[in-house]
């Protein structure tokens, strides 16, 4: 059927409104009370001469309910809980692994005295290449690196520098590995390992210097090993054996890291037992850990193939883009259903003092942000690895956080912090080498149970580059594409940057992502980290012992003994001691960078040896392995060297140090060195790089400043639509704040990315054009509604976001029956509220000027109707700062009522004025109690019959007999589409092209004859009695108007306070109505609407 709209127009017949003469005015108006000055039954005018039509206010029929409901669910979105914020996942477990030296060699050189028949030689195991080189070298390299900090540097460093450090770690420990085989075959390489092959090849003073350091670093390694264990142990085995409890959530690790160190005493007493007892109970165990390793590396691509076709289900609690623990609560939701009540959970008793919801004190960023879920393991085919590509380090304390998730940033409480899972250290590219490197330093693990093998000449080449080789396989090529893009490609990005779990129950993050248990890897790694430490508390003090027996050193002399069978039971208990001190530090993450630098000192002069022999070309150098060149070692030595200041310079400075302290000793034989200095030089703290940290939360008063969120509408060539939003952006440059431009494209941002890129383009091109500074971003979104509200909420990036919304008015909405255009504008109005920001809104914004105008006087007038933080103020001032409003002066009128003493208000305004540093005139307009006049009542009776027409019209066609309009329409100078056009979430009727109807007395007299014939729906229409609540605001709407009108009808601007949207969505059209009331006859209007601050002050 088609649709009519109907046109009146005047004539000298008797009005349609004679129809309406049986209605009782005299409850509204006394026949005292004239109209509405120049008014009457005229048509009103929106400044411009331009017919528009009036609207109705408020249908409260149940069609018209039912039409909002879709409405009600957005509001209760952006005013009970704000914004949507999903939060940012947290760090990874993880647990530490090293390689270092494995079990040790037994004793094979004999002193020369007298008794040394006497001595009872030990026997050798005998190894070949398999079990005394391959599988150690395995062992080592596959350590707990693997399962305890892979997936920390993956999510912290991204997939790309993960990349990055693993290639760099491998390639030096691949070129030293190539300098080790060399020197390995050059003779026989009795006990010691590197240092025997170091000190053989560069003489006593570098061997001791170089030895000592590592044997310092497999002491600590070992102390690393058992630190990784009973993290294993506390926090993912048995959490409840813990001796030390935190007093409350905010008591930090301090309790976590007293547990380590009496747990970790412990173990290191246990191990040093079982190692003094004899090394064959090691070796018994050495494949049982080696076995778990294996399966638990199987078990986690089983589970990375498995999570393409059904990934594991984790699900990441978030409050606004910030990562809970997960252990605090029980259900992601600040309500939960107990029966058929709704009633807080636990999460809102974190949070707040009450569980009564009406009365109780909330953090503020628990109220302003939403609580989610999102899935911790979305698996290989979610493409989460675009997220993971590039780095996100984070600052000690700084809470976890979804960066591409909105989320409305204001300060929360400290005593909320414990919530959130945090960084417990700062993250730098530079410590995360020097905590990784360590994993690949298996390749010593062959080289020092030399004295155990059968033919290290042999097997020490072989074992170890097959053992590398094997490595760099699934280190380098599969931990880097498989392991590290593996867990980039699986994993979401807060799940991996969670060290520790808290996000997922505690759970090991690789753990969550293995196949066919969790538990697989938890008990794997905790037997691999066992197996390790027992590995480098066996070999530690065979490697003192052979420094030793060389007698370089004479204060070490008393550890070359042991017992009967060759075992150094003094070299072990000074071990212990040194482990110890590793033990008491307690942090995996600070003990690794004191291993990293020990073994970088150790194969530099590996590849320092190799080098110099190949050079000098000595008689005895002669290594049966081949593949080795002088250009290769001094690759390997600048890699360590560069390795060692890129992992932490003081510390590399420290560890040469030592060394250059030790080989001073050795040289001169005089000087004494204490053990202690060397250990507390090392134990310093990792290199902490700050981030640049931008201040979150509101600025003092007297640093706000406008920090512009400007919203466009792109034509269909993607063209800004409306520039002249951007001159005014422009205009407001004095205010030195930050700029932001967005626009919304409705569609799938997998279609639209070229209309996305082009977009941005055609708004920078106009940025250029208009001279505005600032950045832009265009969002794809399936609704434009929801791609503003995102643009809203997300825009910025810490203290540098937006705390100003500037939005065009929506044109042309009374002229469309689509109710889409103007319940976009007041939901957008909506969350500016809900996110506490300021809201500018330009009316007819084609009439502003451009930056090539110059006003040469006239005013800026601002109408202070209700105190709204002091941004009337402050904007005109700011716009007189631009050469175009230079000229203009500036004029403030406030409103007096009947009880108001206007001449004190005019007094205190300029006194407040003054202070502010504000040049303006004052003027206080009295706004008499008067009766509602007849053209108000008209005016909204007018407004209801066509809301109630309007109902009609979308009934069933079989009711539908009659169309009448009873208001006038004008045709608008700006007939624009809207910014804010969306799709509606329950389907709207859509109507089909209009037919024009005009009304002449002709026609009109032929409707009063037709009255008694006519339609049930019509003789409803036209006995509408208003609605009395809408006529009081249409009262006051109208006679602010014409006060404003009156002052104001020649200012160049006009700043008047916006009113907020109705609680009640059934009233979104009567206010947009009111609106146009209240902005009538004015050419350029400017709505205002604070954030609920103060922006301005009057003191310095």
């Amino acid at each position: 059927m088609p649709h009519f709209t109907v046109v009146p127009v005047q004539d000298n017949s008797p009005s349609n409104y004679d129809s309406l003469e049986g209605i009782n005015w005299v409850d509204y108006r006394d026949t005292g009370q004239g109209g509405y000055p120049g008014h009457g039954d005229t048509v009103s005018s929106d400044g411009h001469g331009n017919h528009k039509e009036d609207s109705p206010f408020l249908s409260t029929s149940d069609a018209a309910s039912k039409r909002n409901d879709y409405y009600d669910k957005n509001l209760a979105l952006f005013e009970e809980e704000l914004d949507i914020r999903p939060k940012v996942s947290s760090l990874l477990s993880r647990l530490v692994s090293y390689t270092n030296v494995t079990q040790g060699a037994k004793e094979h050189e004999e002193a020369e005295s007298a008794d040394a028949s006497r001595r009872q030689v030990p026997k050798s195991p005998n190894m070949g290449t398999l079990m005394g080189v391959y599988l150690p070298c395995l062992q080592n390299i596959f350590g707990v690196i693997l399962f305890l900090r892979l997936t920390w540097i993956v999510g912290t460093a991204g997939v790309v520098q993960s990349f990055l450090i693993v290639l760099m770690c491998c390639s030096c420990t691949m070129l030293t590995a190539i300098s080790m085989s060399a020197i390995a075959t050059n003779g026989v390489v009795p006990a010691g390992g590197a240092y025997f092959m170091i000190s053989r090849s560069l003489g006593p003073e570098f061997g001791g210097a170089v030895g000592l350091c590592f044997y310092l670093g497999t002491t600590f390694a070992a102390a690393m090993y058992i630190l990784g264990a009973i993290e294993i142990f506390l926090k993912y085995l048995i959490p409840q054996a813990a001796i030390f409890h935190p007093a409350d959530i905010h008591a930090g690790s301090g309790a976590m890291l007293n547990n380590m160190r009496v747990y970790g005493t412990i173990c290191l007493s246990l191990m040093a037992v079982v190692v003094f007892v004899g090394v064959k109970y090691v070796n018994k165990f050495a494949s049982l850990f080696l076995a778990c390793v294996i399966i638990s590396i199987v078990s986690i691509y089983t589970g990375a193939v498995k999570s393409i076709f059904l990934p594991p289900e984790f699900p990441i609690c978030m409050l606004g883009n910030r990562t809970l623990v997960r252990d605090l609560f029980d259900v992601c939701g600040k309500t939960v259903v107990v029966g058929n009540d709704t009633v807080p959970s636990q999460l809102w008793k974190n949070f707040c003092s009450s569980e009564n919801s009406s009365s109780a004190l909330c953090d503020e960023y628990f109220l302003h942000n939403n609580v989610t879920e999102i899935q911790g393991i979305p698996g290989l085919a979610s493409g989460i690895i675009k997220e993971n590509l590039w780095g996100d380090y984070m600052e000690k304390g700084q809470i976890l956080e979804k960066a591409s998730l909105p989320s409305v940033d204001v300060h929360g409480s400290m005593e909320t912090f414990g919530f959130y899972v945090s960084a417990d250290i700062t993250t730098s590219f530079t410590l995360l080498v020097g905590i990784f490197f360590p994993s690949a330093t298996g390749i010593m693990a062959g080289s020092n149970r030399s004295g155990d093998l059968r033919d290290a000449q042999k097997s020490i080449p072989i074992g170890t580059i097959l053992a590398i080789t094997t490595t760099s396989l699934v280190l380098c090529y599969f931990r880097t594409y498989f392991s590290v893009v593996l867990f980039g490609a699986c994993i979401e990005g807060v799940v991996l940057r969670d060290k520790f779990g808290d996000a997922v129950s505690k759970n090991l993050v690789v753990g969550t992502l293995s196949w066919p248990s969790p538990w697989v890897i938890v008990i794997g790694s905790f037997f691999s980290t066992v197996g390790a430490g027992l590995q480098s508390l066996t070999g530690a003090p065979r490697l003192l012992q052979a420094i030793a027996k060389d007698n370089i050193i004479p204060f070490l002399r008393v550890f070359g003994h042991g017992k009967a069978n060759g075992e150094p039971t003094w070299a072990l208990l000074l071990t212990g001691l040194i482990a110890e001190l590793g033990i008491l530090i307690a942090s995996l993450d600070m003990v690794a960078p004191i291993l990293s630098m020990f073994f970088l000192m150790c194969y530099l002069f590996v590849n320092l040896a190799c080098a110099v022999q190949t050079l000098l070309r000595t008689p005895n150098w002669r290594p049966r392995f081949r593949y080795y060149h002088w250009a290769l070692s001094f690759l390997g030595m600048s890699m360590c060297l560069a390795l060692m200041f890129i992992s932490s310079w003081y510390y590399a400075i420290v560890a040469m140090g030592i060394a250059g302290m030790i080989y001073k000793y050795i040289e001169y034989q005089g000087a004494e060195k204490e053990w202690g200095d060397g250990i507390r030089g090392l134990s310093l703290s990792a290199a902490r790089y700050a981030l640049l940290r931008l201040e979150a939360g509101p600025p003092h008063t007297k640093n706000w400043r406008p920090q512009l969120l400007v919203l466009l509408k792109l034509d269909e060539d993607l063209h800004v639509k409306y520039p002249r939003m951007l001159t005014f952006a422009s205009q407001l440059k004095a205010g030195k704040g930050l700029t932001i431009v967005g626009s919304v494209i409705h569609g799938n941002f997998l279609e639209c990315y070229g209309e996305t890129q082009a977009s941005e383009q055609a708004i920078k091109s106009m940025m250029e054009i208009e001279r505005v500074k600032g950045f832009c971003q265009v969002v794809v979104a399936s609704k434009v509604r929801e791609g503003i509200a995102h643009l809203i909420q997300s825009c910025g990036l810490g203290g540098m976001k937006h705390n100003t919304v500037v939005m065009g008015w929506p044109y042309g909405w009374r002229q469309s029956e689509d109710p889409r255009a103007w319940k976009s504008f007041i939901n957008t109005v909506r969350c500016t509220t809900a996110a506490h920001l300021a809201l500018m809104v330009p009316k007819n914004v084609s009439f502003y000027p451009s930056n090539h105008e110059r006003f040469s006087d006239g005013y800026i007038d601002v109408w202070w109707i209700v105190h709204d933080g002091g941004m009337l103020m402050l904007l005109p001032f700011l716009l007189k700062q631009h050469k175009v409003w230079r000229k203009c002066k500036m004029r403030i009128f406030t409103v007096a009522q009947m009880d108001d003493n206007s001449i004190q208000m005019k007094k205190d305004l300029a006194t407040f004025l003054y202070q502010l540093r504000l040049e303006a005139g004052v003027e206080v307009v009295e706004m008499h109690d008067s009766d509602i006049s007849a053209y108000t009542y008209e005016r909204t009776l007018m407004m209801e019959q066509r809301s109630q027409m309007l109902k009609q019209m979308r009934l069933s066609s079989a009711e539908r007999d009659r169309e009448a309009q009873l208001v006038k329409d004008r045709h608008s100078l700006i007939r624009m589409g809207s910014l804010y056009s969306d799709e509606e979430e329950e389907t709207i009727e859509v109507l089909p092209e209009k037919n024009q109807m005009t009304w002449t007395s002709e026609k009109i007299e032929a409707e009063r004859r037709n009255r008694s014939n006519a339609p049930e729906n019509f003789r409803e229409l036209i006995s509408i009695k208003p609605d009395q609540s809408n006529v009081r605001r249409m009262h006051t709407a109208v006679k602010l108007n014409e006060v404003i009108v009156n002052r104001s009808h020649d200012a160049r601007l006009v700043l008047l306070n916006m009113p907020g949207p109705p609680r009640n969505p059934e009233g979104d059209e009567n206010y947009m109505e009111f609106l146009e009331v209240l902005t009538e006859g004015l050419e350029r209007v400017l709505l205002v609407r604070g954030g609920g601050r103060e922006v301005i002050t009057i003191y310095s």
